[in-house]
């Protein structure tokens, strides 16, 4: 999450003011705000930028350069200035609201794969704010099936059908085979239990198939052809680094 170049953008005076009192805590980040408003970063050490002119005209360049960017706008005009630009959440950056009077911080789009939602986290406790999370794994405080062990390394491996078919799974809260047969044990990093919707393996022939709606394996060895087609929809496995 530190390597991810983030920008705070402030379009108004007083998001401006709290661009800057964020800026101070975040010496890495960039700054964008208008022109008429640049006394207020004047004493920040952060790279700041200024434009003149329709603020919409700097969306696609935000777009470009930045894995992260954090409006200090109302969430309705970010949704309207950045739907032109939408591709996938593969692809599009992790976008962040803050309010006005800096209560709530609201990770918008690319919560997971983008890393909007733990940026978000992490800005709303240097502001004191509340983070406002929707994802439903968040939110239900179980396994978000599509980043799963990133932090350790881990790499995804499943069809995109099947991440969404089994992430919907575990958020209904469906029985779940976790398997692992490879990489750390200390991949759940939440401060709440294990859901007790997940049951762990060590090994994939220890699973009953008909007692469990997905599996989520992490392993090295080589899965055939004819068992992906066995599990039709219902298997996502993770590869760990050698």
């Amino acid at each position: 999450m530190s390597s991810a170049k983030i920008v705070l953008v402030a379009i108004t005076k007083h998001g401006a003011h709290q661009v800057a009192q964020l800026a101070e805590k975040l010496p890495d980040a960039d700054v964008l705000g208008s022109e008429k408003f640049s006394a207020a970063f004047a004493d920040t050490s952060n790279s700041k930028q200024f434009y003149a002119g329709p603020f919409r005209e700097q969306i696609s360049a935000l777009f470009q350069n930045y894995d992260q960017i954090v409006f200090f706008v109302s969430l309705g005009a970010v949704v309207r200035l950045i739907a032109p630009f939408l591709k996938s959440k593969d692809e599009d950056p992790g976008i962040i609201v803050v309010d006005d009077a800096g209560q709530f911080v609201i990770p918008v789009l690319s919560g997971h794969v983008g890393g909007a939602n733990a940026h978000a986290e992490m800005i709303a406790d240097l502001l004191n704010a509340t983070p406002v999370l929707t994802t439903a794994s968040d939110v239900g405080k179980t396994i978000p099936v599509d980043i799963l062990g990133r932090e350790l390394g881990w790499k995804v491996e499943a069809p995109k059908i099947n991440i969404t078919r089994v992430s919907a799974h575990v958020v209904n809260e469906e029985p779940i085979a976790f398997v692992q047969e490879a990489g750390s044990k200390d991949w759940w990093t939440r401060s709440t239990p294990l859901p007790n919707t997940i049951h762990l393996f060590e090994r994939f022939d220890e699973v009953d198939l008909k007692k469990f709606k997905a599996v989520l394996w992490v392993t090295n060895q080589a899965i055939s052809d004819q068992l992906w087609a066995e599990l039709d929809e219902r298997l996502v496995v993770y590869r760990v680094p050698e």
